[in-house]
């Protein structure tokens, strides 16, 4: 399959995609809390979707080849989950980590994007977890640019999680992202620099790196879909949607409750938004 390299209209279309999958992130933010349970979180989220957005939630009924169709509307992972946790009975406790996955439809077009949220207080080792994987995330990101190589992103991260002692998913990557859900390219979240495809222009595509406190290896559960880790270390993830700019990138799943970038990434931000069209 080609790479797609979005036109103007698709660029401004993933825009608002972006935009309205953070905003679910945001609006679910203050129901994650001790008692909930996920599938609360899913019905919450669902009806924020369909009802106030005007969005599809992409993940209801999504059934690659392989797969059974996925039951929910958005992808809750706890603790030891790397990823597409499915939202059930299961009350949430106070210490618990979860990453909460939403990707929405808009006119055609999909926005996705994926947060950590502490349940109460968590442990010192989740929110050190947590916030490595996320500056992993964000030194991914900051690599993109016209001429970059998807190993540069990759690299990256996985210097950033491995010098802290933890290690780096390896089934599951970020990917190309616009009409359809999964696109090209692959987004690998470890690498060689100046290895595979050359970024350019108009790519849109996700960084979603796994992190686990533990070894790498997972496995998949009897629902299909939920992905552990194997020694039942936690794992956490971060997922944005990012487009290739002329001059670098800009960050597509924006919103006005989404975590600041870290320190070391503000500046990059705000040269790189100067340049952007005024939202609609």
């Amino acid at each position: 399959m080609a790479i797609v390299i979005k036109t103007t209209d698709d660029i401004a279309r993933m825009r608002t995609a972006g935009r309205l999958a953070a905003e679910v992130l945001d609006f679910v933010a203050p129901y994650v809390k001790p008692g909930v349970t996920t599938g609360e979180l899913d019905r919450v989220c669902h009806e924020y979707m369909v009802n106030v957005q005007h969005t599809v939630p992409a993940p209801l009924n999504y059934a690659p080849p392989g797969y059974r169709p996925f039951p929910k509307a958005i992808c809750t992972s706890v603790n030891h989950q790397v990823c597409h946790g499915i939202p059930g009975d299961k009350a949430l406790k106070n210490g618990d980590v979860v990453n909460i996955d939403v990707t929405v439809i808009k006119d055609g077009y999909h926005g996705d994007t994926s947060r950590m949220y502490y349940v109460g207080e968590p442990s010192i080792a989740a929110r050190r977890l947590s916030e490595v994987t996320y500056d992993s995330m964000w030194l991914g990101i900051a690599q993109v640019r016209p001429g970059a190589t998807i190993g540069d992103i990759g690299h990256a991260i996985q210097v950033r999680a491995e010098s802290n002692g933890y290690s780096v998913v390896r089934e599951f990557c970020g990917h190309g992202i616009g009409q359809k859900f999964h696109e090209e390219p692959q987004i690998l979240h470890y690498g060689k620099p100046g290895t595979l495809e050359k970024l350019v222009a108009g790519m849109i595509f996700t960084v979603e790196p796994m992190i686990n406190a533990g070894r790498r290896e997972i496995k998949e559960l009897a629902d299909g879909w939920t992905i552990v880790t194997k020694d039942h270390s936690l794992s956490a993830q971060w997922e944005h949607t990012v487009l290739v700019t002329e001059t670098g990138y800009e960050v597509l799943t924006r919103s006005a409750g989404m975590p600041a970038p870290p320190a070391f990434i503000q500046d990059t931000q705000q040269e790189t938004r100067a340049g952007e069209p005024a939202e609609a």
